[in-house]
């Protein structure tokens, strides 16, 4: 059953800039879903669609069967949470407990429901124990697990996030990549637009890829293996098929997209040269 869906939307800045331009897809409820595509592709403007920042010029955004608009912007922004890419856009107040807390006091919550959740987000992020610090003297990475669990404190059914790898280091990006898996085995629905086609092809249930404001393709992750779709959308292929593809004499259908499918390759092949 689909959670979202997205029909023929166009979209332009004050500036005459066309950022959508007959974009259509849909994302299923509980599914992990990567959205890609070149700088200017209209991903950020998309992710500012789905919880009714921006409203369609032209078509329609359904969540949950229910169509955003004026009339039920603030309701989609109960259902879905936003993390920006920057997260000192989202991080502003003077304790990072105060600002886990600043959704739920604003949804009228009270005290004791409110230090509930704010106290279960940041145990979700890892980030309890830095609850009375200030945000200006976390890291980089630490702002971005507060901004998550300021989205996680709302309880939405749907949590989506503009680059979310962007400037972290490779221990701070499998650090998210965790609590992402984790929100997903709790039932959450996760969309995610980045450039990382890597962490795309291991993490993803389904991938969109867009271009000039269109969907180009949505489907599994193997989409990302057609050479003549990733050369269109200006991505390059996943390092683990592109390693396997570059290997003599080694004729494989299809292409490992991941490191646990290419270690499964390589121990049948050892396996086929061991002597009886």
């Amino acid at each position: 059953m689909a959670i979202i869906e997205i029909e023929d939307i166009y979209y332009t800045y004050r500036d005459g800039t066309e950022a959508l331009r007959g974009l259509s897809l849909y994302i299923g409820e509980g599914e992990k879903v990567a959205l890609l595509g070149p700088n200017g592709a209209g991903k950020s403007t998309l992710l500012l669609h789905l919880n009714g920042i921006n409203l369609p010029r032209k078509g329609k955004v359904s969540v949950m069967g229910r169509e955003v608009n004026r009339k039920t912007e603030k309701w989609v922004r109960s259902q879905v949470g936003l993390v920006f890419q920057d997260p000192d856009d989202q991080v502003f107040s003077s304790t990072v407990w105060e600002d886990v807390a600043f959704g739920p006091r604003n949804m009228g919550l009270d005290r004791r429901e409110i230090d509930r959740r704010v106290s279960a987000a940041l145990e979700a992020v890892g980030m309890l124990e830095y609850s009375r610090r200030a945000p200006y003297h976390l890291s980089y990475g630490q702002k971005k697990r507060v901004a998550i669990a300021g989205v996680l404190a709302m309880r939405p059914r749907i949590i989506v996030l503009d680059e979310p790898m962007a400037f972290l280091d490779p221990r701070g990006k499998d650090a998210l990549a965790g609590i992402l898996n984790s929100l997903h085995g709790l039932g959450q629905t996760i969309v995610i637009a980045t450039h990382d086609v890597d962490f795309a092809a291991e993490w993803a249930d389904r991938v969109v890829i867009v271009k000039d404001g269109k969907t180009l393709a949505q489907g599994g992750p193997e989409l990302l293996q057609e050479a003549g779709l990733m050369e269109e959308a200006q991505l390059r292929f996943p390092v683990v098929s592109k390693i396997f593809s570059q290997v003599p004499g080694l004729d494989l259908k299809p292409l490992p997209l991941t490191a646990g499918q290419a270690v499964d390759i390589i121990r049948k092949l050892i396996c086929r040269k061991k002597p009886d």
